[in-house]
């Protein structure tokens, strides 16, 4: 009964869409028993489980979307591909799409490591351009601290509290975009939830 039941799971096909962009077209991806099957447009192709050179799992926010992650493939028969867990709906409006990507993105892995794949699966951002970002980060902080310590010693109250404010706002979202970012590597049995939507319920 469990032998049939794999058997079932393989043969099914699960399907995920989003839109880039507004204007543009829609990219679709189905899950095939020996491959991904992407379409773009009129571009198309297929990437064997067995030819995925590595993945990498990301938080990407946008200044309309804070709350949006990004999967990266690549194969040398391919060119990158990238599902996104957001669609645009209209000029001023994205669509979360939480529990479909996290749901394609697991059954993506749980094939990959059936078909005995040997990719590379890596967390987050790469160590250089993320260690470069967390320097100038804290140095920003650093900076705005200084300014608020300067309206404070010269009694500037209502400047003080707007870069106080600021301050916050900022420290808050590059602080979170950051910690999920942490450069790591993971095995496709265990992936990081750092790097992965919640369901909306």
């Amino acid at each position: 009964m469990s032998a049939d039941h794999d058997r079932d799971a393989e043969n099914v096909e699960p399907r995920y869409a989003y839109k880039p962009s507004l204007v543009g077209a829609p990219c679709e991806f189905v899950l095939k028993p020996d491959a991904l099957h992407w379409q773009v447009g009129r571009r198309s192709g297929r990437v064997r489980y067995d030819r995925v050179r590595s993945v990498r799992l990301s938080f990407r926010p946008l200044t309309m979307q804070w709350h949006r992650f990004i999967t990266e493939i690549r194969s040398p028969d391919n060119p990158t591909v990238l599902i996104s867990s957001t669609s645009w709906r209209s000029l001023v409006e994205q669509e979360r799409l939480d529990g479909a990507y996290a749901a394609f993105v697991k059954e993506l892995h749980r094939r990959l490591a059936a078909a005995g794949s040997t990719a590379q699966f890596y967390a987050g951002m790469r160590l250089v351009p993320y260690w470069i970002g967390v320097v100038v980060f804290f140095g920003v902080l650093l900076a705005t601290a200084a300014m608020v310590m300067r309206a404070i010693l010269t009694e500037q109250w209502s400047g003080a509290a707007v870069v106080t404010l600021f301050f916050a706002v900022f420290a808050i979202q590059l602080g979170n975009y950051f910690r999920r970012n942490r450069p790591g590597r993971y095995r496709p049995d265990t992936l990081p939830d750092k790097v992965l939507p919640v369901a909306q319920k």
